[in-house]
Order: structure tokens, then sequence, then C-alpha cells
């Protein structure tokens, strides 16, 4: 553990081991499948994304290492890997619950397909926003 990490004494930056950003890459290439999935196949983004074995892989690696990357850039990548996926869920959630009584006027069938776009658009842009500053070795705003 201790050649992880070098000790952030003085301001220096903790050096990050370079497994622990190739784990990184793997969770977001399983997220970017599950987008994948959603894309060519019948399923949708967001479903494939919230329900989708790769993002629910990717999310359990994320909980079993976070402590590992405390202190260090990919915390950050972590924790908008792990935001994203519960985020997605919740806003599955929020659409339903507003969309679904609306369904009786049939103004909940445009609205409900009008979250689900939008949603899968901000799904896709925090999968490749992610993962683009983590190939620049950039940590993302927290």
């Amino acid at each position: 553990m201790a050649n992880d990490l070098t000790s952030n004494a003085a301001g220096a930056t903790p050096v990050v081991d370079g497994s622990l950003i190739t784990y990184t890459h793997v969770i977001y290439a399983l997220h970017g499948l599950s987008v994948l999935i959603g894309l060519t196949t019948a399923a949708t983004v967001v479903g494939s994304f919230v329900c989708g074995i790769p993002s629910i892989v990717a999310v359990i690696m994320n909980y079993v290492r976070r402590d590992a990357v405390r202190g260090t850039f990919l915390e950050s990548h972590f924790r908008w890997q792990i935001r994203t996926f519960w985020f997605a869920l919740l806003w599955v959630v929020v659409i339903g619950a507003v969309t679904l009584p609306l369904f009786i006027v049939l103004v909940g069938v445009p609205l409900f397909f009008a979250g689900f776009v939008a949603l899968e658009i901000w799904i896709i842009y925090r999968v490749v926003r992610g993962w683009l500053a983590l190939r620049d070795r950039r940590p993302m705003y927290l």
C-alpha cells in the first residue's frame, strides 16, 4: 500500500499507482460499454446504464477500491462515476413519477420521451467528459 501513494508532505501531490489508473479506465470502459449497448440494441442508453450489468459492476468496483484512491486525483473520478450512476437512477424515478400520471391526458408520453432523451445525453456527456479528463490525468471538479 505504501507503494501506491507517496506521502502528501510539503504540499506535494500524491503519485498514483499506474494500476489504479488502469482500474479507473476499466470502470469508464464498463460505463462506455453500457452506453454502446444502449445505442446499438433495442435497449435504451438509460436502461442499459442503470440496469445493465456493466454499469452495475463498474459501480461495485468503484466502491471496492474507493479507499485506495483517497487523496489522489482518482478520488474525484470515482465520485464522478458513482454520482453519475446514482443520479441517473434518481432521474429515472423522477421522470417516471412526473410523467406516468400525465399519461392519462397524453401529455406524459412526449414528456417521458423528452426526459429520457435528455437523460441519455447527460449520461453520455458524463462518461465521455470523465474519461477524457482521466486520459489527461486531470481531476474532475467536485
